[in-house]
């Protein structure tokens, strides 16, 4: 599987960035003596099914019409976001917080976010939670949150709140893959710490290819949009024309820090299968091939002599990884091409993984994360040369910074 390039513009998370020092007392209020509650789960193959609908039961309904009306979507959804403030400390001495946004997803009180809002992911590489979150929600009542389990991949977190506590109002999830480019879609949340803010735009683009803020894969998928998204924004939901959630909002790539026309949000169908796993195990696992591909072009297979016109050509091979064992060849040099210094001159390229067909380099990491599991054997069709080969391998499992 890739990671993450090197990105041209700065990217930025759409929360608070790196975490804001702050020294909170005890006595201002903000902390009180209640502490978060993290689930730990010992680690698990695979984790048990959970029941989506028994999730999300009576998490809402579609907003009916064909039209996109904001202020009715606004009227219908605001009450299910949220504002998050996350605090790392002690008990008594918070040293650092962020803030950002979430949306409730079930009557039960479960709460997706992003991972960055409320972990330490990013900025060090042993992950732990905050050691205090608090949840507030439209009538700007606050209530205190579990973290339950956080997903750095794809940079999603899940809280809990008491619904005895405070009314829930669920929004219902959508499918993100059925997103095309150019509908209309709004953005609910707490950008810069103004909670319950709204802003529209459309999908730009789909199926981009991000780097991960919190890891150093990247995220595959992920849906652009030119709504305004600022730091604060992270982890709130990005609807579409339905009222229905289709991302998860999580970056902005910028020159100047702000809201450029250019955001990211974490497609909803990767948040669920995160929050399923989150709250059967308490933990999210991938599976891992061990290789870093390049997309392989007709132009550049043809120059250099591939036996096929599109795949995934290997470039490097993680030492001791599955592909390493059953003997993946990565490229042994690069030359400068058609305006790209770095194309791979030879090297395995795939062109299937059990079947299914593969043109890019983000297709293997699709496959891989999207359909397959930790300890499963794979068929890797490969090109090598002028000849096919099929190799099978068995599946490991990622870990963040491999």
């Amino acid at each position: 599987m890739r990671p993450a390039r090197l990105a041209t513009l700065s990217l930025l998370c759409a929360g608070l960035g790196a975490v804001t020092a702050l020294a909170i007392a005890r006595g201002a209020g903000w902390i009180g003596s209640s502490t978060t509650q993290t689930v730990v789960v010992p680690p698990a193959s695979q984790p048990r099914a959970v029941s989506e609908q028994a999730i999300l039961r009576s998490a809402g309904k579609p907003l009916p019409g064909n039209g996109f009306d904001p202020a009715r979507l606004y009227r219908e959804r605001a009450s299910g976001v949220v504002t998050i403030y996350a605090f790392f400390g002690n008990e008594r001495l918070a040293t650092s917080a962020s803030q950002g946004s979430g949306f409730v997803v079930s009557p039960k009180g479960y709460i997706l976010t992003s991972s960055h809002v409320i972990t330490t992911a990013g900025d060090t590489k042993s992950v732990r939670p905050a050691g205090h979150v608090y949840v507030e929600f439209a009538d700007r009542d606050r209530v205190t949150a579990q973290v339950v389990g956080w997903d750095v991949y794809d940079d999603v977190g899940l809280l809990k709140v008491d619904p005895k506590e405070h009314l829930v109002a669920p929004v219902p999830l959508g499918d993100s893959s059925a997103v095309a480019v150019g509908e209309p879609v709004a953005a609910i949340g707490a950008p810069f710490g103004n909670a319950d803010s709204l802003a529209t735009g459309v999908v730009s683009a789909i199926h981009r290819s991000i780097d991960s803020l919190t890891s150093t894969f990247s995220v595959p998928d992920a849906i652009q949009t030119d709504a305004p998204i600022n730091h604060g924004n992270s982890g709130g939901p990005l609807f579409d024309a339905r009222g229905l959630v289709i991302g998860i909002n999580a970056q902005i790539r910028s020159d100047s820090g702000n809201a450029e026309g250019v955001g990211f949000a974490v497609p909803i169908d990767a948040a669920r299968r995160s929050m399923e796993q989150l709250i059967a195990t308490g933990q999210v696992v991938y599976p891992y091939v061990g290789v870093n591909t390049q997309d392989l072009t007709p132009s550049a297979a043809q120059h250099f002599g591939f036996g096929v016109r599109r795949g995934a050509v290997i470039v490097d091979v993680k030492a001791g990884s599955p592909a390493s064992r059953v003997g993946l060849r990565a490229a042994t040099s690069r030359q400068f091409f058609a305006g790209d210094p770095a194309v791979p001159v030879d090297g395995d390229v795939i062109v299937a993984i059990d079947g299914q067909p593969v043109r890019t380099a983000d297709d293997v990491l699709r496959i891989v994360s999207e359909r397959l599991t930790v300890g499963q054997r794979a068929t890797l069709t490969i090109a090598r040369g002028k000849h096919r080969h099929r190799v099978t391998l068995r599946l490991g499992l990622r870990h963040a910074r491999q």
